[in-house]
């Protein structure tokens, strides 16, 4: 008989428990079958491992021993089964993508998985996306940056995948829906609605709307559907990225001179596969999304520091 990792266990819940009743009762056994199961180890091992009476079993010196081995050997042999499960289910198999909302998703997403299958998880939370990658449960994460922001702190590896300004999202009877390109200024008595995120944008909008000379009024944060909304029934005009595909009746304007900007970001795990390779789909993806936005296209040919990372 070899020594295997159950014996291992056997032998630590006789010591951890004090007797080998109390052991039996642990491992939901028999108090015969374990006496008899530890005889054998002891046989194995050349030596009793305990001394029984009425008071219990305490460990020997041999007992010791292997209580000493067994403590390392059975959180190493859990970790190994984890590890195994884990990579099981990802690098080999699937890519694992996080994302939050931003014009690269579709295309990245339709670009892997004509290589593999893929698996996604969304939220507004960049933070929350980055500890899923640390902790081995995302590949790759896609997020937005305002401004020179940096990502969460982490063991990510970063690659900026564009640079885009914030345009303003106008409903149909808006007075300046129809302008080439507004000054902040002009919205100073404007509603505004914005999707939600856990960065600085809010601040960076107020200091923007404070160079601008005024105070913002109230901004709601909430879905793009319902910010479409508001832009549509004139609640709000809705802040966006240049890249944003506007719904029927909209009308997206660019804001003299980008007061505010946005960046696309990709962060990778350290074992993340393909990643020279999924970092110049995400930057094609955001390519698409440009060529899609006609209005940002005819603002990049006289803004030439913004758009896909080179």
């Amino acid at each position: 008989m070899d020594l295997e990792l159950r014996h291992l266990r056997i032998v630590r819940a006789v010591a951890e428990a004090g007797s080998v009743s109390k052991a039996a009762n642990l491992l939901g056994l028999a108090q015969p079958a374990l006496t008899a199961q530890l005889k054998r180890i002891e046989r194995l091992l050349g030596g009793a491992l305990f001394e029984r009476d009425r008071r219990g079993a305490r460990p020997t010196q041999l007992g010791e021993l292997v209580l000493e081995r067994a403590r390392v050997l059975l959180p190493a042999a859990k970790e190994l089964q984890d590890e195994a499960l884990r990579f099981a289910s990802s690098p080999s198999i699937r890519y694992r993508l996080g994302a939050t909302n931003g014009p690269v998703l579709g295309g990245l997403l339709d670009r892997l998985a004509a290589e593999r299958p893929v698996t996604t998880h969304t939220s507004w939370s960049a933070a929350e996306l980055t500890t899923m990658a640390e902790l081995g449960r995302l590949d790759y994460v896609l997020i937005g940056a305002c401004g020179d922001s940096g990502p969460p702190p982490s063991c990510l590896y970063w690659e900026t995948i564009s640079t885009d300004p914030v345009f303003a999202l106008f409903g149909p009877d808006h007075p300046l829906s129809g302008e080439k390109e507004v000054e902040l200024a002009d919205l100073a008595g404007e509603q505004w609605a914005v999707t939600p995120g856990d960065g600085c944008f809010a601040d960076c909008f107020a200091m923007a709307c404070a160079r601008a000379g005024f105070t913002p009024l109230a901004m709601y944060e909430t879905d793009l559907a319902t910010c479409a909304h508001l832009a549509q029934v004139g609640r709000a005009t809705v802040l966006c990225q240049a890249t944003h595909q506007p719904a029927p009746g909209l009308t997206m304007v660019p804001i003299a001179g980008a007061p505010l900007r946005w960046r696309q970001l990709l962060g990778r795990h350290p074992t993340a596969p393909d990643s020279s390779w999924v970092i110049g789909q995400a930057k094609s993806a955001h390519i698409e999304s440009v060529r899609r936005s006609p209005i940002y296209q005819d603002w990049l040919v006289r803004n030439p520091g913004f758009g896909t990372a080179p």
